[in-house]
Order: structure tokens, then C-alpha cells, then sequence
């Protein structure tokens, strides 16, 4: 059997109840003593120690007071091998869920954050009049689905200058002409008093 070089004793005790189950430990034989196993596993004989303490109480092994190990159940190591690997799988799924839960903070913050900056954004720009920004929904029927910000030739059918694109929960700034837009995009543009009629109406023409 391939030796495992600093083994922690969890894995040690895991590896020894795998050996047991195996047939390679039979049930009522001894194992090697502790500075015996210390040397399979390049680990201290404490480190032994602890493992064989957890396999006692399990069941699996007992110890005598001459220090003798005698493997007392396949069945008794089955089950702590079962039971390892369920409490292994739990603590993989709450890690998962750590990671994803601190993903979803970042992403909110950075939404929050180009929020604010829209917001600023359209403050500022509502001082300079008549340029007041305007939201516009892309109805599912609209032309302009699947085309580019810069296919369109947006500003000279509109007037309209595009500053930002809502899609769903992301929101990017001043997008580029290569954007694809789709349906239920929210245009966020500005122009003069009358772009709004104008850009709805150009960007809600039906196919």
C-alpha cells in the first residue's frame, strides 16, 4: 500500500478502517504497534495515537493496556467510513454555498455601486438642460433585437445619445457600438425634450 507522507490523523484513522474493511486487517488480528504504524505513515506516534483513539471509540479497534491493537469490526469500520464521507460531503456543500454566498455579496456591491454612479450620473445631467435622461424598454417584438448599438446608427435616427444598458440585475456604462442589444434591455439615453417619442418610437417598431 502506498504510504501517505504527513498523513493528519483523521485520515490516518480513515485509511486504517479502509485497510480493515479491505480484508487487509481482519477482524480479532493485531496491528502493528504504534511506533510501527508512525513509521508507515511518517507521523509521530501521538499522531497514531490520536487516530487509533478515534477508531476506539468507534469501535473498531481496542487497545489494551499493554498497548496491544486488536481490530474488533469490519462492520463498526464500514459504517465510520460511510459516515466520513457523508459529513466530508456536507462540509464540500457548505463551503459551495460560503463561496457563492461572498460571489453574490461582490456582485451586489458592485451593482449598488454602478447604481450610484447612474444615479450621480443623471442628477448631474438633469442640470443641463434639455438633456434629461430617459429609460426605454426593448419590447420582445422589436426590430432592433439582435442588432449592434452601431448597426442602428442610433444617435442619427434618434438624436438620442445611449449612457447606459440595464439587462436584468447588470448595468453597464456608456456601452459600446458592438453591444448586441435584446429583448427587455432598458435603454437609459438623453437628447432634447422630443427624443423620447422619437426613440421609442424607433427602437418599438415591430419586425
Amino acid at each position: 500500500m502506498q504510504e501517505k507522507e504527513k498523513a493528519g490523523y483523521k485520515s490516518i484513522a480513515l485509511d486504517i478502517a479502509q485497510r480493515i474493511v479491505s480484508g487487509e486487517f481482519k477482524a480479532q488480528s493485531k496491528l502493528s504497534g504504534r511506533s510501527l504504524l508512525a513509521g508507515q505513515y511518517h507521523v509521530s506516534p501521538e499522531t497514531i495515537r490520536k487516530a487509533i483513539g478515534l477508531l476506539k471509540e468507534e469501535n473498531i479497534v481496542s487497545v489494551s493496556q499493554g498497548k496491544e491493537i486488536i481490530v474488533l469490526s469490519e462492520e463498526k469500520a464500514h459504517e465510520y467510513i460511510t459516515k466520513y464521507n457523508y459529513l466530508k460531503s456536507a462540509y464540500t456543500l457548505q463551503q459551495d454555498l460560503q463561496t457563492l454566498l461572498e460571489e453574490k455579496k461582490k456582485i451586489d456591491t458592485r451593482f449598488e455601486t454602478l447604481l450610484h454612479e447612474i444615479i450621480e450620473a443623471s442628477d448631474r445631467l438633469q442640470n443641463l438642460k434639455p438633456y434629461r435622461p430617459v429609460e426605454i424598454k426593448i419590447k420582445e417584438d422589436s426590430h432592433i433585437v439582435g442588432n449592434t448599438i452601431g448597426n442602428l446608427l442610433f444617435w442619427q435616427n434618434t438624436g438620442a445619445t445611449i449612457i447606459a444598458l440595464r439587462r436584468g440585475t447588470d448595468v453597464s456604462i456608456s456601452p459600446g457600438p458592438h453591444v448586441v442589444l435584446r429583448e427587455n434591455d432598458v435603454l437609459i439615453a438623453v437628447g432634447d425634450e422630443k427624443m423620447y417619442e422619437r426613440t421609442d418610437r424607433f427602437i418599438n417598431q415591430k419586425v
